[in-house]
């Protein structure tokens, strides 16, 4: 067996994203336990770094040991409880996603649908609150990864509290990319996923819990039906006050998690924010010079991760696989119903530079040349 040794890539697909150097020292960090003093001291840094970065005030904001999906089964199972009635927004594979978790949690989903590469209209959620007395929950994806929309949320907290539900949103694509204000949009629980614009590895779900949220956790009728999403249970561990041994934590993940978040406060969320949006144009502008258009409206649309239309009479697969075995570039195809249809260029994190861009651009005329 040959010594592990895989081909460099550009990361230019909707995740994972290319990874600072300053991370992947981090995570060669010898390892400690996971009880051992240091490595609580760096819980205790985490929680307070992520609180930055989710625009928090919440005590209960940890990263889940396991992917962007364990955040997403944790936000549900935690809250959902059989024949809770529970709104979820269904405009692409995510959404999808979280309507069936819904459903294994005995949940009844009602849901509110749009095309996709369109974005939920927050006049139908409050619409679907008036119509439906007791909606436990609300749950929305903030930016749909298989379509490049970016879902409006600023008005959905408040109508979510004026109907006692509260406000599940997914930001794995998101945060750290584009502005996710958890406490001035009132979202309950949030979380993500490290691979993408915290251009982190894979591994570790950043989520925030409102006081709100975990007192319904507390007051489940019945247990959280997965033991180690239990957030009754990890919350003993991410104490500061009392660490109760829940499960072994991937160390060396935590590591790079605080590395990663080290990085992007350095740089500041503001101007952060503004390098994704900025080379978001950068690489729409000069694909329109070569007659490749944005699958998604201006104002909704994702800037870590743009959806751009396949022209006809091309092989879309074709074009990725020589991206990728030419040039060293991967970019994403489209999923469900826009599988096909559009490329997802992602430009996240570490992977959202215009040098990146530039050779991108010149990989795709010259392919599209010939």
């Amino acid at each position: 067996m040959n010594e592990l040794n895989p081909s460099a890539r550009i990361l230019l697909g909707p995740g994972p994203s290319n990874i600072h150097p300053r991370v992947y020292r981090a995570l060669s960090t010898p390892v400690v336990g996971h009880l051992d003093p240091d490595f609580l001291k760096i819980m205790d840094e985490i929680q307070e770094m992520l609180r930055m970065v989710f625009q928090t005030k919440n005590r209960f904001t940890i990263a889940v040991s396991g992917t962007g999906s364990a955040g997403m089964e944790a936000s549900i199972v935690n809250v959902v409880e059989p024949g809770d009635q529970v709104i979820v927004g269904l405009n692409g594979v995510f959404g999808n996603r979280l309507a069936d978790v819904v459903s294994r949690c005995g949940g009844e989903v009602i849901p509110l649908t749009a095309d996709w590469g369109q974005p939920i209209e927050p006049h139908r959620v409050e619409d679907a609150l008036k119509k439906h007395n007791g909606v436990k929950a609300v749950v929305l994806v903030h930016a749909e990864t298989s379509t490049g929309i970016l879902q409006p949320l600023e008005e959905i907290g408040v109508m979510c509290r004026n109907h006692s539900a509260l406000f599940i949103v997914d930001t794995v694509t998101s945060l750290g990319g584009v502005p996710v204000k958890v406490d001035e949009w009132g979202i309950d629980v949030c979380y993500s996923g490290t691979q993408k614009c915290l251009s982190c590895p894979p591994g570790l779900s950043p989520m925030t819990f409102s006081d709100k949220a975990m007192h319904v956790i507390k007051s489940r009728k019945n247990k959280v039906q997965s033991w180690y999403l239990d957030m009754n249970l990890i919350e003993s561990y991410w104490s500061e006050s009392n660490r109760v041994y829940h499960h072994t934590a991937p160390v060396s993940m935590n590591y790079a998690l605080r590395e990663a978040l080290r990085i992007i406060l350095e740089e500041g969320l503001d101007q952060r924010f503004q390098r994704h949006l900025e080379n978001s144009h950068y690489l729409i502008d000069h694909l329109r010079e070569s007659g490749l258009m944005p699958a998604v409206d201006a104002a909704y649309r994702l800037p870590p991760l743009n959806a751009i239309r396949v022209p006809e009479n091309v092989d879309e697969m074709a074009i990725r696989k020589k991206l990728l075995l030419q040039y060293g570039i991967e970019i994403g195809a489209g999923l469900g119903e826009l599988k096909g249809k559009i490329w997802r260029i992602g430009l996240m994190g570490e992977s959202s530079n215009k040098a990146n861009i530039v050779y991108l651009l010149h990989a795709l005329r010259e392919i599209l040349k010939h």
